[in-house]
């Protein structure tokens, strides 16, 4: 197997930073700041412990139309590092990835790597060995195996995602949690609450939350933002916590909406509809993509929720 190589420490893990011109949902002014110094952060602890960055996924909140200014300021930061990034949904336009999307436009910068397409990426050797890290996108299957045989015996392999997975906060979610053979780690990104690291059969699962609050809720309030580090023989990833303004700092001072109805995932459902029911929005997913990947097929709602999608299409 030929694959690119590269040489560090390790891996460190950054997930859904939604990097934003204007602030997203509730969040006051400042944002773009406030996150662009995160991801900052992020890149000094990877070159002060000799780490290679991975992002996973949704590097931006809006696919397209992002100010040149935080475009400028991105391709200073990573120009040196090079990291690489999983294409999430946010990252997509109408779910579909071009060359106008502003990831996009830092690639063709030169400054940063895409994990576009499902498969081996790169082969990484460390000083305890090396180990193969692999891809699946939004939109594309997380492997039901991997053929380990073109490998070296004592190399690891590790699997990037961006998918809605069945951790013990969200036991419905559509991608199940199990032992993929030939895989031996699996981290998600997209499921912004941090999950503990589950251990299926020779797979180990783990989800390491995002690294900036997007939603006004008691679950944000509680979250302490923060990067997780793979090295070769970890049992489990290191968690590194970032710096971090108080949350009243960063949303307003009101009461928390009624929490009681469902969880903060739930919300966003109902929020994203929202966004995306009237043909095209800003954040660019298909209303059919969207529904297919969150609506749970057995569930009388979800029938009612296709009836009217056809209904609005056929009025288009």
């Amino acid at each position: 197997m030929s694959l690119p190589e590269e040489r560090a420490d390790g891996l460190l893990f950054v997930a859904d930073p939604h990097l934003a011109g204007t602030p997203p949902g509730q969040r006051l002014p400042g944002y773009p700041r406030q996150v662009l110094h995160k991801v900052g952060q992020c890149l000094k602890i990877a070159r002060d412990k000799n780490l290679l960055p991975v992002f996973l996924g949704d590097l931006f909140h809006w696919p397209r139309e992002n100010p040149n200014w935080l475009l400028v300021e991105l391709m200073d930061l990573f120009r040196p590092f090079r990291p690489y990034a999983l294409i999430g949904n946010h990252d997509k336009f109408q779910a579909r990835l071009t060359d106008d999307c502003s990831i996009c436009v830092l690639e063709a910068a030169g400054v940063i790597r895409l994990l576009k397409e499902g498969g081996p990426a790169f082969r990484i050797v460390t000083p305890q060995g090396a180990a193969v890290l692999g891809a699946s996108p939004d939109g594309t299957p997380v492997p039901e195996s991997f053929d380990r045989s073109a490998l070296d015996a004592d190399d690891q392999v590790l699997w990037v995602t961006h998918h809605n997975v069945n951790f013990p906060d969200f036991p419905d979610k559509k991608v199940q949690s199990r032992e993929i053979p030939g895989v031996d780690w699996v981290i998600n990104g997209h499921i912004h609450r941090p999950q503990p690291t589950l251990q299926a059969g020779a797979t180990r699962w783990s989800n390491p939350g995002n690294i900036v609050r997007l939603t006004f809720s008691s679950k944000s309030l509680e979250r302490r933002p923060a990067i997780h580090i793979w090295r070769l023989g970890m049992e489990d990833l290191e968690r590194v916590e970032l710096e971090y303004l108080p949350f009243y700092d960063v949303f307003p001072q009101q009461d928390f909406p009624d929490e009681t109805g469902g969880t903060d995932e739930q919300s966003g459902f109902l929020e994203g509809l929202q966004r995306l029911a009237w043909k095209r929005t800003r954040e660019g997913a298909g209303l059919k993509q969207f529904l297919s990947d969150n609506l749970q097929p057995g569930l009388a709602e979800s029938a009612l929720v296709w009836k009217l999608y056809n209904e609005v299409i056929a009025d288009e």
